[in-house]
């Protein structure tokens, strides 16, 4: 290998969303959060009331906070709303593209754009309830949002192992105690909104850096004429 590929491999190294250090930490974290979206799926599929794991935390089916709780919990979740979602993500984005990181913004809107997705799909897929029929629970596509925007920020940011997994843990945390705190959702469907959230995240990261690594690979060797 030459020293000008060694060097650009370098740099796009230097660029990775995905850092060595969490490369390995990923792969089990992303699996375990795979199988518990499905496994607690399955056992829900289909229920319209809260399971004894949602009843050791809480009663999940009335506002179970007041003021001034209720209104950090009410800010917490407009964060999840379509506008002010799109203005977050927007306002990453830009300054992922300011900062010359075309890459990473790109994951930025894919990361969130996508577990937002999911989590739809997963909904009409599980088919658990919550306040009614037409009021589908799990998993949590505000917790879901909110966990890989925070993730996604520490990546690019950060980038050290305990700043993005904490990110993802108080992320979670926050979004998940307003959404079951405004009765909007039961503890696990909080529970699966994180797990999709760290599973696609560090997936898609990782399938980004292999992309951008092949592709400038390629670009060191052009076709003959």
């Amino acid at each position: 290998m030459s020293v000008g590929e060694t060097g650009r491999d370098r740099a796009v190294e230097e660029r990775a969303l995905l850092p060595a250090a969490l490369r390995g930490v990923s792969v089990p974290i992303g699996v375990v959060a795979v199988l518990v979206v499905a496994v607690v799926g399955v056992l829900y599929a289909g229920h319209g009331q809260p399971g004894r794991v949602d009843r050791w935390f809480v009663d999940p089916t009335d506002d179970t906070v007041g003021q001034p709780w209720r209104g950090v919990a009410l800010a917490l979740d407009s964060l999840g709303e379509p506008v002010a979602a799109v203005l977050l993500v927007g306002a990453v984005a830009v300054g992922c593209l300011v900062r010359r990181r075309p890459r990473a913004a790109v994951f930025m809107v894919a990361a969130t754009v996508g577990a937002v997705v999911m989590a739809t799909l997963l909904k009409h897929v599980v088919g658990r309830t919550i306040h009614g029929d037409s009021n589908l629970s799990y998993p949590s596509g505000h917790t879901a949002f909110f966990t890989a925007l925070a993730v996604g920020v520490a990546l690019v940011v950060d980038g050290r192992r305990g700043v993005v997994l904490g990110a993802a843990l108080v992320a979670g945390a926050a979004m998940g105690w307003a959404q079951v705190a405004l009765g909007a959702h039961y503890p696990t469907d909080v529970l699966g909104g994180w797990c999709v959230a760290l599973a696609l995240t560090f997936a898609l990261a990782r399938l980004i850096d292999v992309t951008a690594r092949r592709a400038s690979r390629d670009a060191s060797f052009p076709a003959p004429k």
